[in-house]
């Protein structure tokens, strides 16, 4: 099935995952002359920007038009609702595809490996972030909101936004596309306090600046920098990161307004046990060590314990320490990276590359960068399809199998329920007319059932 023979005219793109990564992957193939397919495991496109940007970030969600414009593609066809893994396997898309692109992201958190971290009231950030967000996998998922204070542990975006996402006036979050579950918990939130804790410092933050300076516009919530963590710290040389120890400075020179909530960012922690009452009980605080910097052989700056402990009291504690991947069978991965085993782009077997099989985002980068980073990668990977496709080493699928019509017939017959595009278009006007009323951009729906029903109100 695999090498060999030069590309038909007829090359036909298969690219798994409908995020960022893999519309960007789409625009450029389509550009390149590829007839494009591109499979989500849910009914609904569009991956983080729908499911994981803040619900208080609208202008960022606005790049789903640019993605919109791709789909309009006469090549273009959306098959939502199908997993690869589960639904459909790699064989399946290697019979029908000269070129396969995984998309499909980084789904799973990192671990903290300490005791008590499965504890009631410690999640990963994402499933919070899911959660919110109105994925369907996650809307049944149940986050305390009713303690005074929440640990955040990570010093990153996503820590960033669930911190805020837990003091923002519920006024805020009104005119947003937060799911309904998620709005009703919100408004009877007793968390009125969260510290946010990284174990590097100040200047090592992975921030972005205006996720940064965005805490200084909440309306009911103090933020709190302590002075003390910002002396004798040295210059960083990148400019995001110097920037970030500017805002903060700006911070730590602030008075207390009286909010009725803080949000306070306190580095050089690293968390060594999370407390709860007894041995399966629910969190009541974080045990952290207290750290120092120290500057490796190598220049990098890292952070060691002092020997120094304190307790956090809480009784929510959200993760949010980096994520990985997920292995899909027969798919070569790098269990030690979390990543699909790659050399720019082209999956790597144990032989050398596959044939044909390709990966663009995080899941062939690791989580870095933002939306536009995807950009990029995908170009970069787009490149080395292209030139595979020069030199007739991509994959040659089963003849008869690669047409259009045939696909279509082999899905409809596996997958009766996948939604097009046509039936995503049904969804959006859908969710749209729900939230117009309340002045809000969509009410989202968060049933599997309720999205294919909605993709069969298709404009004639």
């Amino acid at each position: 099935m695999n090498g060999g023979e030069p590309f038909k005219p007829l090359t036909r793109a298969a690219i798994v995952g409908a995020g960022p990564s893999g519309f960007y992957a789409t625009d450029q193939l389509l550009k390149a002359g590829f007839e494009v397919d591109l499979y989500d495991a849910l009914p609904t496109p569009f991956g983080l920007v729908r499911a994981g940007v803040a619900p208080d970030h609208p202008k960022i969600k606005s790049v789903t038009r640019v993605y919109a414009k791709t789909a309009g593609h006469e090549a273009f066809r959306f098959f939502g609702g199908v997993e690869l893994g589960t639904d459909i396997s790699r064989d399946d898309l290697l019979a029908r595809y000269h070129a396969v692109v995984y998309a499909i992201g980084t789904a799973t958190d990192n671990r903290l490996e300490i005791p008590g971290e499965d504890r009631p009231g410690s999640h990963p950030a994402t499933e919070f972030v899911a959660w919110y967000n109105g994925h369907p996998h996650f809307a049944d998922q149940q986050f305390d909101l009713n303690g005074g204070r929440a640990v955040v542990i990570g010093n990153g975006n996503v820590a960033i936004d669930v911190a805020r996402m837990l003091v923002l006036d519920p006024g805020e979050l009104a005119p947003t596309d937060t799911a309904d579950h998620a709005l009703a918990t919100f408004s009877t939130a007793t968390v009125n306090e969260v510290v946010v804790v990284g174990r590097r410092g100040p200047a090592e933050a992975s921030f972005t600046n205006p996720e940064l300076r965005e805490l200084g516009e909440l309306q009911r919530a103090d933020v709190i920098v302590d002075p003390a963590q910002l002396e004798g710290i040295e210059e960083p040389e990148d400019t995001t990161k110097r920037r970030n120890v500017e805002i903060l400075r700006e911070y730590s020179r602030l008075r207390p307004q009286g909010k009725s909530h803080r949000l306070e960012l306190r580095f050089l922690r690293s968390p060594v046990e999370i407390l709860g009452e007894g041995e399966g009980g629910p969190v009541t605080g974080v045990r952290v060590a207290i750290n120092r910097l120290v500057r490796g052989e190598d220049g990098r700056v890292g952070a060691e314990p002092t020997g120094e402990e304190e307790v956090i009291e809480c009784g929510l504690v959200l993760r949010s320490i980096g994520y990985r991947g997920t292995p899909v069978p027969g798919i070569p991965f790098d269990q030690r990276r979390g990543l699909i085993r790659n050399e720019g782009g082209r999956v790597l077997g144990e032989s050398g590359p596959c044939p044909g099989e390709y990966v663009v985002g995080w899941i062939k980068r690791g989580p870095s960068g933002v939306i536009g980073t995807n950009k990029k990668d995908a170009s970069d990977t787009v490149a080395r399809i292209a030139a595979d496709a020069e030199t007739g080493s991509l994959n040659q699928p089963v003849a008869g199998e690669y047409e259009a019509d045939a696909v279509a017939a082999w899905l409809t017959e596996r997958l009766p329920d996948h939604v097009t595009w046509e039936g995503w278009e049904a969804i959006d006007a859908h969710e749209s007319s729900l939230g117009e009323p309340a002045g809000r951009p969509r009410v989202k729906l968060v049933r599997i059932e309720e999205l294919i029903q909605a993709s069969r109100n298709r404009r004639p």
